[in-house]
């Protein structure tokens, strides 16, 4: 089976179990809902929504944008507003959901006739730089020593703000314009940022291994993913100055790749035990 067609499967299911908390089960939905992995279900729909776009399904990516968009709000307060110091990794997912949306809507920019959407893309991608630098603040830095994984999203998220940077990048109305040259230099220096990131963390891993399985290390294959997907995309977006970065972006695809196959490995183990 499509690999696409199981996404949207699981996404389905989990979109069912989301109602169906909401309705029967309110006090466990808020509880949930206040934590920041409850924007998964933004990021989430974000991510599959681009997919479709991608292969051109447009009509079926407006409407992950739509619903991306009516529960993003809810959530984002409801998150923000239990907010403290000294939190884990998923801190940052105020900022990979809201540039979750930016990735979308630039990528319909293209697809779709009206180019109306570029705007809201920009506005998501500059509040999710906001978000991120909010985020930062409250974020345990010993996670990098001794998180179990989701310390990786700190990385990550600066490179799903590259990538947003470069579907913005991409909008044919904005090119040889102010807004593209203040747009270039931010991606940049999006990716530059999350390579450092990784860098930190690659050498972190090492000099404190931490090789039993826990269910964050998917928090960690995901980050790395998006890196080298940044990393490519940015490549293709400004081809003439950084086109050399695709095969960078090519070998952290394959790391990435062997991180979800390890991470794979220990899940059937941890099952098996």
């Amino acid at each position: 089976m499509d690999p696409v067609v199981l996404a949207a499967i699981a996404w389905l299911a989990l979109a069912v179990d989301f109602a169906r908390q909401l309705l029967r089960e309110r006090d466990q939905w808020e509880a949930k809902a206040d934590t920041p992995p409850a924007l998964t279900a933004v990021a989430s729909t974000t991510i599959l929504g681009t997919w479709f776009a991608l292969q051109g399904w447009s009509g079926v990516a407006v409407a992950a944008l739509v619903v991306a968009v009516l529960i993003w709000p809810v959530l984002l307060t409801s998150v923000v507003r239990h907010w403290r110091r000294h939190l884990p990794g998923t801190v940052f997912l105020v900022c990979v959901a809201t540039q979750g949306l930016a990735v979308l809507s630039g990528t319909l920019v293209v697809s779709l006739p009206s180019g109306w959407l570029a705007w809201p893309a920009l506005g998501w991608f500059v509040l999710g730089l906001v978000l991120y630098a909010f985020a930062f603040l409250r974020f345990d830095l010993g996670q990098v020593r001794s998180g179990t994984g989701d310390q990786w999203v700190a990385g990550g998220t600066l490179a799903i703000s590259a990538l947003a940077g470069a579907k913005l990048l991409a909008v044919p109305a904005w090119r040889d314009t102010a807004l593209h040259d203040v747009v270039r230099p931010l991606m940049l220096v999006m990716l530059a940022l999350s390579l450092c990131w990784y860098a930190v963390l690659i050498f972190a891993e090492v000099r404190w291994l931490r090789p039993q399985y826990d269910m964050g290390r998917w928090a960690t294959v995901f980050p790395m993913g998006t890196t080298a997907v940044a990393t490519l995309s940015v490549a293709a977006a400004d081809a003439a100055a950084v086109g050399w970065l695709r095969t960078p972006g090519q070998v952290l695809l394959w790391i990435a790749v062997a991180a979800w196959v390890i991470t794979l490995v220990g899940l059937a183990r941890h099952l098996a035990a």
